[in-house]
C-alpha cells in the first residue's frame, strides 16, 4: 500500500450514502484511522472525517514502535512501514551524560506522519470507511444520536481530533494545564553518521526535556527538542537553540520543515467519554510522559473506542472505559509513577545506569517508554540500589 493521496469524498466500496452513520470518527490521524478500522470490521457504517486532504504533513517524532504495528496487525494492516528500513537500536544519554546503547527488544521504524498517516486512511478507506474533508465545529448530543454541525447524524462519534480537540471541550474537558503539557520542534537534517540507531538526548538544565534524532533511511533524520511546559512562555528560538545544544552534530543551517507542537500528557487525562462520544489518542491526552510517544496510544485507543462505538451506541462510553481500564490502566499508572519519580534527574541518571548495567532494566524501561510495560519491583530496587550508592560515594 502507498502513500497516494486520499483528497474530498473518498469512499470506501461498503459506503452508505447520505449523512447517516452508525459511528462518525473526528480526526484521521492514526487514533481516527484505527477507530474507522476496528468499527468497519464490527460492521458499522463509518464516516471519517479530517479538515485536510492527505497526505498531509504533522508534526511528531514519527517513531514507529513494534507496540504500534502490533495493534495494526490486528486491524488487518500489515504494510504501514513498508520501505523504511528498521532501527535495531536505542541510544539514550542521561541528563548527566551517561550513556546506555542497546539493541531494542523488537525493532522500531521511522516513518514520516505525511507517509504513515496517508497509509491508514487508505487502508480504512479500502476496509469501507467514507473519507470527507470537514472541519468539524459544532456537535450537539441528543438522548439517540449526535449531530455534527447540523447535518451529520451518527449513533455514535469518536473524537480523535488531537491536542485542540473540538470533541473535547464539547464534553467539558479542559486542555491540559502546565506541567502536564509539553511543547516540541522537529525538522529533517542528514542523518548522524554511523549504524542507524534512535538516539534520545536528555538535558539537566531544562528536565523535564530532550532532544532526539530518529533516521528516516533515505539519508535523512527526524530530529526535535521538546521540554514540558511550566508556566513561561517558550519561544521558537528558544527550542532550536536547545535542540542545537542537545544534538551537537546535527548542523541547524541543514535542518528543514520545522514546525513545532503541544504534547498532551497521559499524567492529565479527561474521561474518556459521555454517553455516546468518545475521545482518543491526542485528545485523551494519551501521551507517554516518560518518552512522548504517543502512537501506539493513539492506534490502541482508536481501535478500543471504534469497536466500542460499533456495539451498543448507548452504552459505547462505558464499554469503552472498561477497555481502557483493562488494557492500559495499569500501565498508564505506572507511566504516571515513573513521571513523578523522574521529576528528579538523578533518578534518570540512576535509572540509564541501570540499564547499561542490567538487560533486564533496560527492557522493563523500554517497554515502559515505548509500550505498555510496567514498572516492576526487580526494576525499580536496581535503580534504587544505584541511585543510593551513588549518593553515599563521596564528592569531589
Amino acid at each position: 500500500m502507498g502513500g497516494g493521496a486520499v483528497g474530498r469524498d473518498a469512499v470506501g466500496g461498503d459506503a452508505v450514502g447520505g449523512d447517516e452513520f452508525d459511528v462518525v470518527v473526528v480526526g484521521a490521524g492514526p487514533a481516527g484511522s484505527a477507530a474507522a478500522l476496528a468499527a468497519r470490521r464490527a460492521g458499522a457504517s463509518v464516516l471519517l472525517l479530517d479538515r485536510s486532504d492527505f497526505p498531509r504533513d504533522k508534526a511528531c517524532g514519527d517513531g514507529i514502535a513494534a507496540h504500534a504495528l502490533d495493534v495494526l496487525e490486528e486491524l488487518g494492516v500489515s504494510d504501514a512501514v513498508a520501505g523504511h528500513p528498521p532501527l535495531p537500536a536505542l541510544r539514550l544519554v542521561g541528563p548527566g551524560g551517561g550513556t546506555v546503547a542497546r539493541a531494542l527488544p523488537r525493532p522500531a521504524y521511522t516513518v514520516p506522519r505525511r507517509v504513515f498517516d496517508a497509509r491508514l486512511v487508505a487502508a480504512a478507506v479500502a476496509a469501507g470507511a467514507q473519507l470527507r474533508r470537514h472541519a468539524v465545529r459544532h456537535v450537539e448530543v441528543r438522548a439517540d444520536r449526535v449531530v455534527l454541525d447540523g447535518g451529520l447524524t451518527a449513533r455514535a462519534v469518536v473524537g480523535a481530533d488531537g491536542a485542540g480537540s473540538v470533541v473535547r471541550r464539547v464534553l467539558g474537558q479542559r486542555p491540559n494545564p502546565d506541567r502536564h503539557l509539553a511543547l516540541a520542534i522537529r525538522g529533517y537534517a542528514p542523518a548522524l553518521p554511523g549504524p542507524p540507531e534512535q538516539l534520545i538526548v536528555t538535558s539537566a538544565s531544562r528536565w523535564p526535556a530532550y532532544g532526539w534524532s530518529f533516521p528516516i533511511g533515505n539519508g535523512r533524520a527526524n530530529v526535535g527538542y521538546g521540554e514540558v511546559l511550566r508556566g513561561e512562555p517558550l519561544t521558537r528560538a528558544h527550542l532550536v537553540d536547545r535542540l542545537g545544544a542537545l544534538l551537537p552534530g546535527t548542523d541547524l543551517t541543514t535542518v528543514t520543515d520545522l514546525r513545532a507542537h503541544h504534547l498532551p500528557l497521559s499524567t492529565h487525562r479527561p474521561s474518556p467519554g459521555l454517553g455516546r462520544v468518545l475521545l482518543a489518542g491526542d485528545a485523551l491526552s494519551l501521551i507517554n510522559p516518560f518518552t512522548g510517544e504517543g502512537i501506539f496510544y493513539a492506534l490502541l485507543s482508536g481501535a478500543l473506542a471504534g469497536a466500542a462505538a460499533a456495539g451498543s451506541p448507548e452504552q459505547a462510553a462505558r464499554r469503552y472505559a472498561d477497555g481502557l481500564r483493562r488494557r492500559l490502566g495499569t500501565h498508564l499508572r505506572h507511566s504516571s509513577l515513573a513521571a513523578w519519580l523522574a521529576r528528579h534527574h538523578r533518578v534518570v541518571d540512576a535509572a540509564v545506569r541501570a540499564a547499561g548495567r542490567d538487560e533486564r532494566v533496560y527492557r522493563a524501561v523500554v517497554e515502559l517508554g515505548l509500550g505498555d510495560g510496567r514498572l516492576d519491583v526487580r526494576t525499580l530496587g536496581v535503580i534504587g540500589i544505584g541511585l543510593s550508592a551513588r549518593e553515599r560515594t563521596p564528592r569531589r
